[in-house]
């Protein structure tokens, strides 16, 4: 035995063929298969006590002793069957380890729920002999198959992105592939295995080998049920932001209040944290941030009942704030680098300083308009600018927040005063100022120009935000 890897998984689910693809890699000289060596219920086979020497609670107390018994065993390569409901901590095990081989087994989710369905209706899991075959006709359930075929997708996409960011791949087989002893063999000289096959072990039957409309009961209900789902996802809204990490340096706390704001940029941010500070008569520049993740933890441990919290604004308010605060005025906070290269690279119609009296309301919509356009461009990619928290996507930002901890309430702007003040009176304060109202954006403001061309340009901009979150046109 020669190779990469020192032992292997399968990945696959109920009734995709993976014992048939079980017998026939322990038919080489130089594999064996474990069966599944981490189902919760049993270890290795059902009825079965220990495997490679390790009992089922030695298993479950150490998963790692199992891995390794299977590493180190004398026959060749060694590997097992993990189906998306066995033991979670094998997983990371397996994912984080290039000298694991990872064998993708799938099959059309309809054969497969169909098949588990007759299985669960005749009690057949297995089939040696076509003389012992229990017939039954399934009763396809949409809002089931709904589920299965969700379990199935999530689960496969969590292989591949795990796979993907850490340089790996797999050896990938569908259902009928396994009817082929070139591709078997092909398998066996992935896995570094010298010997071949010349046919296969066919001792297991295919115990369902009609045509679907033979196997279910109701085949008018799949051809509906397949008409509503969208398999390409041709509804997604395409994202290609790059994901963002949780900006917790950024985070508030309250001094003594146990509330902890964590913004969306060019969001309320300076309302938020003038009402926080005010809840125990403090200064704003005192409130505890730039605290790292162990600090804040910390906090988290010492303040039981804690809540965290963000705003929302409308997507229109939020991208005319960061273009006023970010972009256009050129004091503090303005990004001086970006401002030039807009002006110079994307012809943004913006003075060179601040604006004068010549920069009136129709310059103001022309500067917007334009800044809009390169944000469509900037977030689909396509601009050598960095996607800046003041204008990616407020969901992408509360993707982030999540790595850290999801916020506890995500408020919206025009709800703010309400829910602000129950939310202090939820942590012990009875009668909490009111938040101050936000200052209108300079040198116009929103209502000065909006009009249906900004609306439509920033809904196409944040369909996504529009999407998640249910905005609907700015006032």
């Amino acid at each position: 035995m020669t190779g990469p890897f020192d032992y292997f998984v399968i990945f696959a689910e109920m009734r995709t063929g993976s014992n048939f693809l079980e017998t026939n890699l322990n038919a080489f000289d130089g594999i064996e298969c474990h069966g599944e060596a981490f189902n919760p219920h049993f270890i290795g086979y059902p009825n079965r006590s220990e495997l490679l020497g390790l009992t089922q609670a030695q298993r479950d107390g150490d998963p790692a002793r199992l891995i390794g018994a299977i590493k180190g065993q004398s026959r060749g390569i060694g590997g097992f069957r993990f189906f998306h409901d066995h033991d979670p901590r094998v997983l990371d095990v397996v994912l984080d380890d290039p000298r694991c081989a990872k064998i993708i087994l799938t099959r059309n989710p309809v054969e497969s729920y169909v098949s588990w369905k007759i299985a669960q209706a005749t009690g057949q899991w297995k089939l040696t002999n076509i003389r012992g075959r229990r017939d039954s006709r399934a009763r396809f359930d949409t809002a089931e198959f709904e589920q299965y075929v969700a379990r199935l997708q999530g689960f496969q996409v969590l292989l591949l992105n795990r796979m993907q960011a850490r340089g790996q791949t797999g050896f990938y087989l569908d259902y009928e592939d396994l009817q082929s002893v070139e591709v078997m063999n092909g398998l066996a000289r992935y896995l570094g295995c010298a010997s071949r096959l010349d046919t296969l072990d066919l001792s297991l039957k295919r115990q369902n080998p009609g045509p679907l409309c033979d196997k279910v009961s109701n085949f008018d209900e799949i051809e509906r049920a397949l008409a509503g789902l969208d398999p390409f996802n041709l509804g997604r809204t395409p994202n290609f932001e790059p994901r963002r990490g949780a900006a917790v340096p950024g985070f508030v706390t309250g001094a003594q209040a146990a509330l902890l704001y964590m913004p969306v940029r060019s969001g309320p941010e300076a309302e938020v944290r003038r009402w926080l500070a005010s809840l125990d008569g403090v200064p704003e520049e005192t409130l505890p941030t730039k605290l790292n993740q162990k600090a804040l933890r910390q906090w988290m441990r010492r303040s039981p009942g804690h809540r965290r919290f963000t705003v929302l604004r409308h997507p229109v308010a939020r991208a005319h704030a960061a273009f006023c605060d970010r972009i256009l005025l050129t004091g503090s906070g303005c990004y001086h680098d970006i401002r030039k290269t807009l002006r110079k690279s994307h012809k943004l119609p913006i003075p060179k300083g601040d604006p004068d009296h010549s920069y009136d309301r129709a310059a103001h919509h022309a500067a917007f308009l334009a800044f809009l356009a390169f944000l469509k461009a900037n977030l689909a990619g396509q601009t050598a600018i960095r996607v800046d928290p003041h204008w990616a996507t407020q969901a992408a930002v509360i993707e982030g927040m999540a790595q850290f901890g999801p916020p506890d309430m995500i408020l919206r702007e025009e709800d703010m005063p309400d829910n602000l003040m129950m939310l202090a009176r939820q942590v012990g304060y009875a009668n909490p100022p009111a938040p101050p109202k936000p200052a209108e954006d300079r040198p116009f403001a929103l209502a000065d120009i909006h009009d249906a061309d900004i609306e439509r340009l920033v809904r196409d901009i944040y369909q996504r935000d529009y999407t998640i979150f249910g905005f609907g046109a700015w006032r």
